[in-house]
């Protein structure tokens, strides 16, 4: 009888199953970083111990996997951190990874002329957390407190909506009833504010607008696609929906998303089938794109900052 090493066992593709998590979502027809944040009681992005939000991939990845578990808290940690703090992870639940990215230099030497150079190879690793709902123990306030739902009273909104769109550079143009960011003529075009059903609305489309616009070439220079059903086209649409979310999440304002987005959901479901990778570039181009915005608006960017390299 052979005996296989534990380390002969093969590797986790972490990618591959964060892929294959959001590929089950939109086949569901389900945007799982359109996540309806004011139905919690705890909105905002996935939390680690010390509260610090999650970033990139892990938002997204943490997002799906607490709206399918059916969690409200926002709070993740590993099983040595829930230690610490005193609480233990409940017998039989099932952690879910975290991803972060790691590198080392690699040399590589010419067989010719004996030349050395250096590569340096990125990587992805990853460790587990655990939703605090899922450990027994901790301090109280870990905890989610159910509130009744209250209406949400638009003018809550406004003058942070105001605030934050008001300090952004670009040409906002009104009318029409299209919304859409000219790469040529470089300004967004918007319907008029009283055609949006809400304020929330109308900030959340015009987030996904200043998106695209964050990647003009004399910006963030992403590849805009050519033409409707292209690859590059649908990736861009990808990293504008995501990050539309991350504004959104950033002012309290639901997710809503264009009525046409769901025209993208096959052109998204080939991107991701086809590149286990993609939804991580996706989110990581989102968050560049989102921190880019806070800057310009004269925001603090903390909550936009690499993924850190530990748990």
């Amino acid at each position: 009888m052979t005996f296989r090493r534990k380390t002969d066992q093969p590797r986790r593709d972490v990618a591959r199953e964060i892929t294959d998590l959001i590929v089950s979502k939109l086949e569901a027809g389900v945007l799982p970083w359109s996540r309806p944040w004011g139905l919690t009681g705890a909105g905002g992005r996935p939390l680690r111990h010390c509260g610090t939000p999650y970033t990139g991939i892990n938002n997204l990845f943490l997002w799906a996997i607490g709206d399918a578990a059916g969690y409200s808290a926002r709070t993740w940690m590993t099983y040595r951190q829930a230690e610490e703090l005193g609480g233990q992870v409940r017998r039989g639940e099932h952690g879910s990874p975290s991803v972060y990215f790691s590198s080392f230099s690699k040399t590589d030497a010419n067989r010719i002329t004996g030349e050395e150079t250096q590569r340096n190879i990125r990587f992805i690793r990853s460790y587990t957390v655990f939703n605090v709902e899922q450990i027994d123990g901790l301090p109280a306030y870990y905890y989610p407190v159910a509130a009744p739902a209250e209406p949400r009273i638009e003018s809550v909104h406004r003058a942070a909506i105001d605030a934050f769109f008001g300090a952004l550079p670009a040409t906002v143009r009104h009318g029409g009833d299209q919304a859409f960011f000219s790469p040529i003529g470089d300004y967004i075009q918007m319907p008029r504010r009283g055609a949006f059903r809400s304020d929330d609305h109308y900030a959340s489309t015009l987030g996904h607008e200043y998106i695209h616009y964050s990647g003009a070439p004399s910006r963030l220079n992403r590849e805009f696609g050519r033409k409707f059903g292209d690859q590059a086209y649908a990736f861009e649409e990808l990293v504008a929906s995501i990050g539309q979310c991350l504004v959104c999440a950033d002012l309290g304002l639901p997710g809503e998303l264009h009525d046409n987005h769901a025209s993208y959901i096959d052109h998204w479901l080939r991107i991701l089938k086809s590149d286990a990778s993609a939804i991580i570039k996706a989110a990581s181009k989102a968050e560049q794109a989102f921190a880019w915005l806070k800057e310009q608006a004269g925001a603090d960017t903390a909550a936009a900052e690499p993924e850190a390299l530990a748990a």
